[in-house]
């Protein structure tokens, strides 16, 4: 199978583009990171990479015409490039908002929209967006993040609609707390945290389902519950 990654050099995404390449399939991912992408290749010498800033739309579709020179169909598009920053939307610096919708909403919009005749004139394939518990439930110092993962899934539920009479399918991924980059610091042990792999073990698997069959939307949280 093809397939293409968004923020793919670290945690989830990471986890996700070695655990398809391990099972030998091609990848694309692209990350803002250039070192962290040339460590990726190191670990998975194959995978194709591309720096890619997906707050800008430019440089969006320049991925994706990256993606269309290298892959003449697609398998797997995943959209898991994303950005958090912590805050009250009462106390936010202006900006954040659309910071936070450009990284999580919008790249998402545009790359699929950017792929969508790949898969519709090939008549397949799967589309999967990283949402996150943040896109059904509103929790405290969640401010635009939360917004843009509700954005998010709405996004994945239109798609849904849209794309079943092609035979292609969509899910929302919604995982809880998962230890990433993003909890650096924190004092909490690791049992209070789902794995990057967990993560891409149920990716992998749901991409692996016939042709007659699509979860939609499928929620991970840490054993012991949300942090």
């Amino acid at each position: 199978m093809n397939i293409v990654i968004t923020g793919a050099s670290r945690g989830i995404g990471k986890s996700i583009a070695a655990k398809f390449f391990n099972n030998g399939h091609s990848v694309i991912v692209c990350s803002r990171d250039a070192n962290k992408l040339r460590q990726l290749q190191i670990e998975c010498p194959s995978i194709l990479t591309f720096v890619c800033d997906v707050s800008v739309k430019k440089e969006i579709d320049n991925f994706a015409d990256f993606v269309l020179s290298n892959f003449k169909t697609i398998d797997v598009l995943i959209n898991n490039a994303g950005v958090f920053i912590p805050g009250k939307i009462t106390e936010e610096d202006d900006g954040v908002l659309e910071k936070t919708l450009q990284s999580n909403v919008y790249s998402a919009y545009y790359l699929t929209k950017k792929l969508a005749p790949t898969f519709i004139r090939q008549a397949s394939g799967y589309i999967i967006n990283m949402c996150s518990i943040a896109s059904i439930m509103a929790y405290e110092n969640g401010g635009s993040y939360s917004i843009s993962k509700f954005a998010l899934l709405g996004f994945s539920k239109t798609l849904r609609e849209e794309l079943k009479p092609y035979n292609i399918k969509v899910t929302a991924i919604l995982p809880g707390a998962t230890l990433t980059d993003s909890w650096q610091g924190t004092d909490l042990p690791e049992s209070r945290f789902s794995k990057p792999e967990d993560i891409a073990e149920l990716v992998y698997t749901i991409t692996q389902l016939s042709e007659f069959s699509v979860v939609e939307e499928l929620i991970i949280r840490p054993q012991l519950g949300d942090i």
